[in-house]
């Protein structure tokens, strides 16, 4: 879990009690006992974890005390030795980071309060993966822990920004570890200074499945695949990537700086800014399904300033009923006539051609003669449509 971004406890194995000692002596006393068990997942139900000890004497008689207590009420078959773990003193709380594979929407994500009474207060929320910071401050926000993360009788509250980014990466394992049937992380520590897996547990599905015999991620990962840079010819250089939900308050920027002719030319009416740049509308615009849609942007590194600022969105969208899907361009007005246009809309026709969609189609408003030159260049058929006295332009991709 450390190459996802997931700090853990120092954890060694050990198969007797002499192994134990010298391990403890590795990590330096004083030490967590914890039995190490392929078929038992709640160690404390059968007298699987000893706290604190402090010295050899301690750890032998825990061991002991660990494979006695498991062999009565479990069996022999269910003891394998134990983990050795640094006692960890940091004041926080304990809370569950998992998943679980659900037959209908794939890896389901859980977070809510952890350790030994995670069954017994039932305080969690689910969500699909992958998250971004957005959404993992949702899964949080809908905890009844949450309140006690903020910093109540006098504690601090804990790192809620690195708790975002923890479950962010945690979902990034469960969509790329796709052999992973169940993952608990619990107790995952969190405070102010630090947060760090305890313990966790891992299933894995029979080798004898197949990929493509799991069920489909209900909401398909970021498609990273996409991500290109290109130099105008005026030399301003470009991102162009997939939109995120986290764009939106980039997109307000857009929006201001688009005049009343191009808005009309894209939406063929008015909109002012305030519908325009509204957070309903916005979400929809930015948090897509990119099975359904692929929405482009064009992003560059302000030197005045050193943010990021998206100059141009092109979109296709799947027209229902139907595998076609619909195209449109957008450039904000500073940035006009750079070619901005003509890329973005042939990186979305590499890209419906990626994901086989077979034609492309789009309507322009006759008077926008520069849209409907770009789209000649670029291989569509363009046609006047007699009944809603636009251009229509259509471009087969398969």
């Amino acid at each position: 879990m450390k190459a996802y971004g997931i700090p853990v406890v120092d954890t060694r194995t050990a198969s007797s009690a002499e192994e134990a000692i010298q391990r403890s002596r590795e990590i330096g006393y004083p030490v967590v006992l914890k039995l190490l068990s392929t078929t038992i997942t709640h160690k404390t139900e059968v007298g699987g974890v000893q706290l604190n000890l402090g010295d050899d004497a301690a750890v032998r008689r825990a061991y002991a005390t660990i494979e006695s207590t498991v062999r009565e009420k479990a069996g022999p078959g269910n003891f394998l030795g134990v983990t050795v773990q640094p006692l960890v003193r940091t004041e926080g709380y304990e809370v569950i980071v998992g998943s679980m594979l659900d037959p209908q929407f794939g890896p389901v994500l859980l977070f809510g309060s952890g350790g030994r009474l995670v069954e017994v207060f039932e305080d969690h929320a689910l969500a699909l993966p992958p998250l971004n910071t957005t959404l993992a401050r949702r899964m949080i926000e809908q905890t009844r822990v949450f309140k006690a993360l903020q910093g109540v009788r006098g504690r601090r509250p804990v790192n809620l920004a690195a708790l975002e980014q923890l479950l962010v990466h945690f979902s990034q394992l469960v969509v790329a570890e796709r052999t992973v049937r169940e993952i608990d992380i619990n107790p995952l520590l969190v405070s102010a200074e630090a947060i760090v897996a305890l313990d966790a547990r891992v299933l894995l599905n029979p080798p004898d499945v197949r990929e493509e015999q799991l069920p489909r991620l209900a909401i398909r990962p970021y498609p990273n695949q996409y991500i290109t840079s290109w130099t105008a010819a005026d030399g301003t250089t470009l991102t162009l990537r997939p939109i995120r939900p986290e764009d939106e308050p980039l997109l307000v920027r857009f929006h201001q700086m688009l005049s009343e002719d191009s808005v009309y030319r894209r939406y063929f009416h008015l909109m002012s800014l305030g519908w325009r740049v509204a957070h309903e509308r916005l979400i929809r615009i930015c948090f897509i399904d990119y099975d359904r849609e692929m929405a482009l942007i064009a992003e560059r590194r302000n030197s005045q300033n050193s943010s990021n600022e998206i100059v141009a969105v092109g979109r296709w969208t799947k027209l229902p009923g139907t595998s076609d899907a619909e195209v449109a361009v957008l450039v904000a007005d500073p940035f006009q006539r750079r070619g901005i246009g003509t890329e973005l809309l042939r990186r979305l026709l590499e890209i419906g051609r990626a994901e086989k969609v077979p034609r492309l189609v789009a309507d322009i408003l006759p008077e926008n003669q520069e849209m409907q030159r770009v789209c000649a260049r670029l291989g569509f058929t363009l046609h006047q449509s007699a009944d809603d006295h636009t251009v229509k332009a259509t471009i087969e991709l398969s």
